[in-house]
């Protein structure tokens, strides 16, 4: 398994591949927390050790992505626009770059009102538990509360 920034697409991450199709990855991310309220480097939920977008993936598979909308919000957005939204962005998060929309794709599908297609099983569905069990840098994490990143660099 690999340890990755919350915003990295998985053949960036696994093979060091970068593409359009890496920053249409990292849009679609960005949908989802704006959508959720939450980071998804991080995101923590009481009935499972899924990261954000494998919770935003159960949602919509489970017919209740309305659930992944912050509380915060209450009743003041459009379902329709934040549905299809959320789907937007599951697009973008697909596990294969050829499955993903690009840009374009992505602004015309935010902007019109037509069919969309469905989404596959995103990138990094992954279990936390899991990517920690195997990342010898959790280990070693050091957290800096004002949202600073601090690196710690070890010699193989």
């Amino acid at each position: 398994m690999v340890s990755y920034s919350g915003y990295m697409s998985p053949e960036y991450a696994i093979d060091g591949v970068y593409s359009v199709k890496s920053d249409v990855f990292s849009f679609g991310v960005l949908v989802l927390e704006i959508i959720s309220g939450k980071r998804n480097r991080g995101f923590n939920h009481p009935d499972h050790d899924l990261n954000l977008l494998g919770h935003a993936w159960t949602l919509y598979m489970e017919r209740t992505p309305l659930e992944l909308i912050d509380a915060s919000v209450g009743d003041t957005y459009n379902q329709s626009e934040v549905l299809r939204a959320l789907n937007v962005g599951l697009l973008c998060v697909q596990r294969h770059p050829d499955d993903r929309p690009n840009m374009s794709s992505v602004v015309l599908m935010l902007s019109s009102e037509g069919a969309l297609p469905q989404p596959k099983e995103p990138g990094f569905f992954t279990e936390r538990s899991m990517l920690e069990a195997d990342s010898s840098q959790s280990k070693h994490a050091v957290f800096s509360g004002n949202e600073h990143t601090i690196t710690i660099l070890e010699g193989r």
